[in-house]
């Protein structure tokens, strides 16, 4: 209505839709009527020129959209993008990125690159075991040993305990077993 140089219509629209958010929005309400007045939508002044710029509506739908998805408890990004992501950040290695990738990596593809790009590296090439009770790291001169209800500890760990307890180690079960170290 400003644009148009209807001035009257545009005070009554604002006396009739915006009056009553004054309390709320006193600030942006001033900034719009202080429009209505002098200023013409060819102003010079950056203040208020802003306000009638054709911009602004494409701020309005995304405002509008926001406040949208957020009654709605929806999320801005697609939720597919989101557990695409979320797949994406488990399987991303930095081998994922070399020519020798096999194409069976969904990394390998350029689609899931780009949508994993911002995403950090999750998984080693090289796993390490570390015992849980030493705190050393298990390999072939260390070997781990699996007890029967999965707990994994390293040989030198079970050699100690077992010499500290008759050539015992007990482990908790239902049964309450125990195993005989050789």
């Amino acid at each position: 209505m400003v644009r148009k140089d209807d001035s009257i219509s545009a005070i009554d629209y604002a006396r009739k839709y915006l009056a009553p958010w004054g309390a709320t929005y006193t600030k942006e309400l001033q900034r719009v009527m202080a429009a209505l007045g002098p200023f013409k939508s060819n102003t010079e002044c950056d203040t208020y020129r802003v306000l009638f710029e054709p911009k602004q509506w494409d701020y309005l739908v995304e405002q509008f959209k926001q406040e949208f998805y957020k009654l709605y408890g929806m999320t801005l990004e697609p939720s597919l993008n989101i557990y695409l992501q979320a797949g994406l950040a488990a399987l991303k290695t930095p081998f994922c990125y070399q020519e020798n990738c096999p194409k069976e990596d969904p990394l390998s593809q350029e689609g899931f690159r780009k949508l994993a790009q911002h995403l950090p590296f999750s998984k080693q090439h090289h796993s390490k075991l570390v015992c849980y009770i030493t705190k050393q790291l298990m390999d072939s001169e260390n070997p781990p040993l699996v007890f029967p209800n999965g707990h994994v500890y390293s040989e030198r760990a079970l050699k100690e305990m077992a010499s500290k307890n008759e050539g015992r180690v007990t482990y908790l079960s239902q049964e309450g077993a125990s195993l005989q170290l050789q």
